[in-house]
């Protein structure tokens, strides 16, 4: 009567299609397994490992058998190797995720398939033939293949390779371990696999983080490797606090509230490295380039002291906490500041004019004693240049040579002549046929035609000559 009643709603009892999808996820439980391990041979042929020539399955004997083997191992691989994309040169692998992220995200997957299929196929009807066969969906197979087929992503490689081990586990539990092990999280990844730890621990051991399991870090930094059965269990503690388990304030800060389970770190004054308030009369320490003064932190001027180490052609300028050290002008040897007016010492081809160092113009005496050559002056030398006119050629000014002027036709090359040739030709004999023709109007039209396109031909080929030539005024 119930079944008859969900069909005619056109709603399918709980429970059918049961042994199709069961077969259809062992079907597809085998092909991963093929494709992974396809892609796992992929990947050592393309590193050059030599296990790829023992993993790799040898080529039966005989043409047929090999031909099948052949077949079977193409259509195993996940695709086309002409079509798989190789790897860029030189690129850094990428980051894996810690094997106890890749399980809780599988568990929280899982967790959420079984929220999805809770109330799967029922929608009302009879109410006492629901909640008898609901409770024999809630732990059957049926729910268990339809929370797996999706609990991964088709391109979470990880996820893939972990439910492939764990699988016989996972059964395990759904069938026999729920009731006393409710938490799949903890009997999976921490009991089972191992590869977590319970939160505020870390390290194969599950040791607990510095400052206790329950508050680790003592809340104000991130405890490294907490919750997996890696890392060093540093604590990374937050701006304003130090120590091992970040129960102190860090330099530069102060206690502002602290108690058994609380600490409030505030910062100090800008120069004070350690104070008892926020003004800048509580500093009782000093950062490095400040001097404490009434418990007040002053800036040293390093560039009155021997603590600047500036070089021979650099000057010092003090800075806050600090000081710089910037070059000297060009015309000092050894500075005492910035500009010409600053030098110890001129540099050569600079004389010292008042209390500046100033250019000398080496061009007002005889510097040049080439023939035919010029003084220019540059700061702080000079140098010997062609005078307007000359040209230097190995070293020695000579005077440039003009050419003389030339006709429209003597650059022309012999090509050139050659079609001028022929477009005299042309003109003579459209112009007698015009001719014999006694000014007829078709014959009148060719000739012009021929000429214009024979001048034109030539003068394209010229155009640049041409217009430099009349340019020039050749």
């Amino acid at each position: 009567m119930a079944r008859r009643h969900w069909l005619r709603r056109g709603l399918r009892p709980p429970g059918c299609g049961g042994r199709r999808r069961r077969r259809r996820w062992h079907v597809g439980r085998r092909r991963r397994r093929r494709w992974r391990r396809g892609d796992s041979l992929l990947r050592l042929r393309r590193a050059g490992s030599p296990a790829w020539e023992k993993m790799a399955p040898r080529p039966p004997r005989g043409l047929v058998p090999a031909l099948i083997w052949g077949l079977s191992l193409f259509f195993s691989l996940p695709g086309p190797v002409w079509l798989q994309p190789s790897p860029p040169p030189q690129a850094s692998p990428p980051t894996q995720p810690h094997p106890c992220h890749t399980c809780r995200g599988l568990v929280d997957s899982f967790n959420k398939g079984l929220e999805r299929t809770i109330r799967d196929n029922f929608g009302g009807g009879n109410t006492a033939w629901e909640e008898e066969k609901l409770s024999k969906y809630k732990d059957s197979e049926t729910r268990l293949v339809e929370v797996l087929e999706n609990v991964c992503s088709k391109s979470d490689f990880e996820c893939h390779r972990l439910l492939e081990l764990s699988e016989e586990l996972v059964e395990s539990w759904w069938f026999h371990k729920q009731q006393e092990a409710p938490d799949l999280f903890q009997w999976l990844c921490s009991d089972s696999l191992k590869l977590c730890c319970p939160s505020g621990t870390f390290g194969p051991s599950c040791l607990p983080c510095p400052g206790g399991a329950e508050k680790p870090c003592g809340g104000y930094g991130h405890c490294e490797g907490e919750g997996t059965r890696g890392g060093s269990g540093r604590c990374d503690c937050q701006a304003g606090y130090g120590g091992e388990a970040c129960g102190q304030c860090s330099l530069g800060y102060f206690e502002v509230e602290r108690n058994a389970s609380h600490l409030v770190c505030s910062a100090c004054f800008g120069p004070c490295a350690r104070c008892s308030g926020p003004e800048e009369s509580n500093c009782l320490q000093c950062k490095r380039g400040w001097a404490l003064h009434h418990l007040k932190c002053v800036d040293i001027d390093e560039c009155g002291t021997e603590r600047a180490n500036c070089g021979a052609d650099q000057f010092c300028v003090n800075t806050e906490g600090s000081y710089e050290c910037r070059d000297c002008a060009k015309a000092c040897l050894g500075c005492m500041g910035a500009g010409p007016g600053r030098c110890k010492k001129c540099s050569p081809g600079y004389q010292q004019v008042g209390s500046k160092c100033l250019d000398v113009d080496e061009c007002e005496t005889e510097v040049c004693p080439g023939e035919n050559e010029q003084c220019e002056n540059t700061e702080g030398s000079y140098r010997c240049v062609c005078a307007e006119g000359y040209k230097q050629i190995e070293g020695i000014c000579v005077k440039e040579q003009i050419p003389e002027s030339a006709g429209f036709f003597s650059e022309m090359t012999e090509d050139e002549l050659v079609v001028l040739q022929q477009m005299f030709f042309g003109v003579i004999i459209c112009a007698l046929a015009t001719l014999a023709a006694k000014g007829d109007l078709v014959f009148t039209a060719i000739f012009i035609g021929a000429v214009a396109a024979m001048t034109g031909y030539w003068l394209s080929e010229r155009s640049d000559r041409v217009l430099e030539g009349f340019i020039k005024g050749r």
